[in-house]
């Protein structure tokens, strides 16, 4: 499933910088209201509730992704030291986003979102802007074009200094894997030693979701490629990986109080994660 299919189809002849559209149904906001979110309309909380039933094991996915990026963005700020995030294909900035997070253990984490939905920027821009957010900003801008996003995210971030790159859950839209592992090479190369990585995708280990997604996948704009565990770990190749490496995504620095129970666990297993450090 993705979160970052566009509101406007080709050929609609309003500009979708000028306004929120909040007739159509977008799935970010449908994603804003899985994880309970204010930040959606009726068509968008229609659109969740039919996904959801559709799709059983899809909110599981979706808030366990979300719980993945709480740990590793709070590990980042308050034990990494980092202070520098961009977070690319984002959505929209829900409660626990990465700038809450990483500024609630460092004030001084300057933060840069880019998504390539003009409509989730837009409104993305809008709620930052009444949450009065310092050191946020929001970009337009593609995960397929890492240059353009580099040189856009340098106006807000010193890149000279590390940065943690954020990928969550983004990196199957890429077509094939051997560009989205360019990608993450054209990312990382011109950051300096002591910049991370963040990533998590789901993988393909599951027989259940593979039949979920090649159903999305068949009637979706943009589809969502799964892949192995072993080729999202190929993600951090050349990286000092922070324990416990790339694993299912429950089990990376699993709080004491851990919120799953196995039932849980064993339904969101196939999503695999981890951080890694440019040495």
């Amino acid at each position: 499933m993705t979160n970052h299919e566009s509101t406007y189809a080709q050929g609609d002849d309003r500009d979708p910088t000028t306004e929120i559209d909040i007739s159509r149904p977008s799935q970010a906001r449908s994603w804003n209201n899985w994880l309970g979110g204010m930040h959606n309309f009726s068509a968008d909380r229609t659109l969740a509730n039919r996904l959801a039933v559709e799709n059983p094991g899809l909110v599981e996915r979706v808030r366990t992704t979300r719980h993945f990026l709480t740990r590793a963005v709070r590990h980042l700020a308050a034990d990494a030291g980092i202070r520098q995030f961009l977070d690319i294909g984002s959505g929209l900035p829900v409660a626990g986003n990465t700038h809450e997070i990483a500024q609630h253990a460092a004030p001084d984490a300057r933060v840069v979102y880019a998504d390539d939905d003009p409509q989730v920027v837009l409104y993305a821009r809008e709620i930052l802007t009444a949450a009065e957010a310092k050191g946020v900003a929001f970009l337009e801008a593609s995960l397929l074009e890492p240059k353009a996003v580099l040189d856009a995210a340098s106006e807000t971030l010193d890149l000279s200094q590390p940065t943690a790159i954020v990928l969550s859950g983004i990196l199957g839209h890429v077509p094939t894997y051997e560009q989205a592992c360019s990608i993450v090479e054209a990312l990382l190369a011109p950051l300096p030693a002591g910049s991370y990585l963040l990533s998590h995708d789901i993988s393909d280990s599951d027989p259940h979701w593979r039949a979920v997604q090649a159903s999305h996948n068949s009637v979706a704009p943009l589809v969502y490629n799964l892949r192995t565990p072993e080729q999202i770990a190929g993600y951090f190749r050349g990286l000092e990986l922070v324990e416990p490496g790339v694993v299912s995504v429950t089990e990376w620095h699993r709080d004491a109080d851990s919120r799953y129970s196995d039932e849980w666990a064993r339904l969101v297993v196939d999503i695999v994660g981890g951080i890694g450090r440019k040495a």
